[in-house]
């Protein structure tokens, strides 16, 4: 009998092992949030981006992709809004170069959307950190395709 609850036990903790954890949000209203970042290879600024992240608090899990498309298609990411890297958080698509407080937001919010958004690649957002003073978007998109301006950013 007891053979068999030590069986027991190790299937479950190797079956919980096993399991893919890495877009599980620990607890945004404590600040301790993990994001999965996905990009291809040799893509600096999203390394750049994770590393502010994590400055801010953030875990990353850093995961490189043969094809990006793939993933920007599983989530009906609209071309619209496409930037190098695609991130997930909290079953929230974080597309881009988004500043955390936008991030922090969304989840408080918790709105019926996709994601959150900075198309291309505008040189003054978190990860890209040129010395230009140009205004940003930040783009909100939902399962309709419908697009709007979350924040604007300098």
């Amino acid at each position: 009998m007891i053979l068999a609850g030590l069986i027991a036990a190790s299937i479950f903790f190797w079956a919980f092992m096993f399991q893919d954890h890495s877009d599980e949000n620990v607890n945004p209203a404590e600040g301790e949030i993990t994001i999965t970042m996905y990009h291809g290879e040799g893509c600096m600024c999203c390394v750049r981006w994770a590393e502010y992240l994590e400055e801010e608090g953030f875990t990353v899990i850093d995961k490189k992709v043969e094809n990006l498309f793939d993933i920007k298609d599983e989530y009906n990411i609209p071309y619209e809004v496409n930037s190098c890297h695609t991130a997930i958080v909290d079953g929230y698509v974080v597309e881009g170069h988004v500043p955390a407080e936008d991030i922090r937001n969304l989840l408080a919010e918790r709105p019926d959307v996709i994601g959150i958004s900075v198309p291309g690649m505008p040189p003054n957002a978190p990860g890209m950190d040129r010395p230009v003073s140009r205004p940003y978007h930040v783009i909100i998109f939902d399962h309709d395709q419908n697009m709007h301006v979350y924040n604007t950013h300098e």
